[in-house]
């Protein structure tokens, strides 16, 4: 049994030593929690609750959107970057609806760009937005080497 997500990933290269099989990316889940989702300038989004602003790796990409917690309306996720201090708009989804418990996947609304630096993740109302927000971002992070550390 592997111990870390490391381990997890080299294993599913099937204990290939040649570097043939392609060993792919690790899906990871981060918690995250909207205080006010009637926010008009861009807020950032805590990791839970109590916590810390939720922070992507460079390369991530964020697959799905899990509404766990649903607050009224819509909101836009947007990204911060960490360290160059730029904002793109709607960078993982755009018109997100946050009044009913589902899961929303790449498509019209979450967009599926990866983040080219380490990025803050925050929060402006799209349409009418209000309450408290929490779920669930599914990601991976682009793996530049292509599969080929698997050993």
């Amino acid at each position: 049994m592997a111990l870390s997500t490391t381990q997890s990933i080299w294993r599913s290269g099937g204990g290939d030593q040649t570097r043939t099989a392609y060993c792919g990316s690790g899906v990871m889940a981060a918690q995250f929690y909207i205080a006010d989702a009637s926010v008009a300038t861009p807020t950032k989004v805590l990791n839970k609750v109590s916590g810390q602003n939720l922070i992507l790796p460079a390369g991530a990409v964020v697959l799905s959107v899990a509404i766990t917690d649903a607050g009224a309306g819509s909101v836009d996720l947007n990204t911060l970057g960490y360290n160059s201090g730029t904002a793109t708009a709607a960078a993982i989804a755009n018109g997100l609806d946050v009044s009913a418990i589902a899961t929303i996947g790449i498509g019209a609304t979450v967009t599926g760009t990866p983040t080219t630096e380490l990025a803050y993740v925050t929060v402006t109302i799209d349409t009418s937005g209000a309450g408290t927000v929490g779920g669930y971002l599914t990601y991976f992070v682009v793996d530049p080497l292509v599969g080929q550390q698997n050993v």
